[in-house]
């Protein structure tokens, strides 16, 4: 490697209310146990902004990895749901969301995809701004603690079709994690008035037909990586059908990809009412394939 892929990073400091917020939503282990960095990094020669995260020490939150004494942890892609300023991650909830993820041992990369939050270029829901999650492979090389051998993925919503297309892309993962996810971008946006109008502003290919299938895992699931796939979805959820995630199961099994899906009574797409039981079956999940 010539040069850093890396062009800014910052770790994320939070004052005493706003940490007093984190460990009373997110844990006090959380707090003490994990550094998040805001990023920006090349994509395509694009300037992205995007999160990483990783484990630390208690009380050593400032000595980066020095606080691992030589470790190496598991890496893990978190792909975020929603389009442009929409479901954002800004720096306090990518704090609790990444710094959660650290905080059970592993390395986290984030991408806020380009165009947003400041960065250059512009998303497209599933087109050339899948580069932008690629990308954050190879910044693990100048991480000494990341086992870049161990890779898992997850995805939220809009975030689970780009889990989908990122894995058809590179099989090098060894299991993933979909919550409330896209895999039928035809039916969401048939079903989704403001989803429609969001993909056919942002798709740079007019064809929107065409895009809507190739974009839709339902269609390409022969394609992917026969790994582990955690499936969950809430009942309630009136942005993503759990039809969805209920049709690709179907599919998984005629096609003997291995998988778990559940459904969750009364969960809506941010599956809020079920937020100690989803955390402990992600947690399960990454534990089981990625640290055995």
């Amino acid at each position: 490697m010539t040069g850093s892929l890396f062009i800014n990073r910052e770790i994320i400091e939070l004052n005493e209310t706003q940490t007093k917020m984190l460990i009373s939503g997110w844990g006090k282990e959380v707090y003490q146990n994990s550094i998040v960095e805001k990023i920006t990094y090349l994509s395509d020669k694009l300037k992205v902004n995007g999160y990483i995260a990783y484990p630390c020490l208690p009380n050593r939150q400032h000595r980066q990895a020095k606080d691992n004494e030589g470790k190496q942890f598991p890496c893990i892609i978190w792909n975020r749901g929603g389009y442009e300023n929409k479901g954002t991650i800004n720096r306090f909830n990518a704090r609790g969301i990444f710094g959660q993820i650290a905080s059970w041992g592993y390395v986290v990369f984030a991408s806020l995809y380009r165009g947003n939050d400041g960065g250059e270029g512009k998303e497209e829901m599933g087109g050339e701004d899948v580069n932008d999650v690629l990308n954050l492979i190879p910044l693990a090389d100048e991480l000494p603690f990341a086992d870049k051998n161990k890779w898992g993925i997850e995805g939220w919503s809009r975030g689970g079709m780009m889990t989908f297309l990122t894995l058809k892309q590179n099989k090098n993962f060894k299991c993933a994690v979909l919550n409330s996810t896209i895999s039928n971008l035809k039916k969401s946006v048939n079903e989704n008035k403001e989803i429609m109008k969001s993909f056919s502003e942002l798709v740079s290919n007019r064809n929107l037909e065409q895009n809507l299938q190739l974009r839709s895992a339902i269609n390409f699931a022969k394609e992917l990586p026969k790994i582990p796939y955690l499936l969950l979805h809430g009942f309630a959820d009136d942005v993503v059908s759990p039809l969805q995630s209920i049709e690709l199961s179907k599919k998984f099994y005629e096609l003997n990809i291995p998988h778990r899906l559940v459904l969750f009574e009364n969960g809506d797409h941010y599956l809020k009412k079920h937020r100690k039981e989803v955390n402990e079956l992600r947690k399960m999940w990454f534990g089981k394939y990625l640290n055995p």
